[in-house]
């Protein structure tokens, strides 16, 4: 991969806190949960939209386009600030979010919103859309990737193996996985509620090829989506070690923010923080 200039650096840095505020004012107006569950994918978000995907923002449905499918969908407010700030439609449709009427839903849906690929927040069914999106676009020779970001406790779900399965049997190798690791699921850590490790083998054994990386250092989190696919004919996993509610000091790694919502203070004070990351 090229050197990542220290303009392209304060380009993400800058996005990603921008997108890291507009979900934090997202959730703070409507009371809204999984806060913490949104801010941790962000920075993968960030290298997606703005420097990996094949995208026309303007023509969302453009045959040609890399797929993105937030199967995480309770971090829906993360993917609806990265598609608004990409141009997909107007950042003054986040105010909307989770209001009565609103197209933005607190899990994204299909067809409501440009952008959305599938209608997703009923855990463990992402990777097998991705799955099908993948082998009909090598079937008709289109050349797209699609990329499904997984949270870690929904990789407790069988239908997330069926999946795994099936991708390495048949040699997907236009399917990325990634799993948004900030070992904190519902009620615990996942090391106590259903302990994944040894992650990355597990994936191999069901013949993926993957790799972990710091899924806030946006050198090697473009090392491994530049790389992709890792190997020829084999589907590829990114194993993301993040952190829950990155960003924002209080929320860092702290179960409640799976659930609760900035608000008051709070929301200020995030803002504030989020802003001094700028470069």
């Amino acid at each position: 991969m090229a050197e990542l200039s220290k303009e392209k650096l304060r380009m993400l840095t800058n996005t990603a806190a921008e997108i890291r505020m507009r979900i934090i004012n997202m959730s703070a107006d409507v009371n809204a949960s999984h806060s913490g569950s949104a801010l941790s994918p962000v920075d993968i978000l960030t290298a997606l939209y703005f420097e990996v995907m094949r995208i026309k923002p303007k023509e969302p449905l453009w045959a040609g386009r890399d797929r993105f499918i937030l199967s995480k969908g309770h971090g829906g407010a993360s993917l609806y600030a990265a598609l608004a700030l990409r141009g997909f439609f107007s950042e003054e449709k986040l105010n909307t979010f989770c209001k009565d009427g609103s197209v933005l839903t607190t899990h994204p849906v299909i067809q409501n919103v440009p952008g959305v690929e599938a209608t997703t927040g009923s855990l463990g069914h992402g990777l097998s859309s991705g799955l099908g999106m993948a082998l009909a676009g090598a079937f008709d020779k289109k050349g797209y990737r699609v990329f499904v970001m997984l949270s870690d406790g929904e990789c407790d779900e069988g239908s997330v193996w069926e999946a795994a399965m099936y991708a390495g049997f048949h040699k997907v190798d236009n399917l990325v996985a990634i799993v948004d690791y900030n070992k904190i699921q519902s009620f615990g850590r996942t090391e106590e509620v259903m302990d994944l490790e040894p992650f990355a083998d597990k994936w191999k054994a069901f013949g993926w090829e993957a790799r972990e990386i710091d899924g806030h250092n946006f050198k090697e989190i473009l090392g491994a989506l530049q790389a992709v696919p890792f190997k020829t004919c084999k589907p590829s996993c990114i194993i993301a070690h993040t952190v829950k509610g990155k960003g924002v000091s209080y929320m860092e790694n702290k179960l409640e923010w799976h659930y609760r919502s900035p608000t008051g203070d709070l929301r200020g004070q995030a803002l504030k923080e989020l802003e001094a990351q700028k470069i």
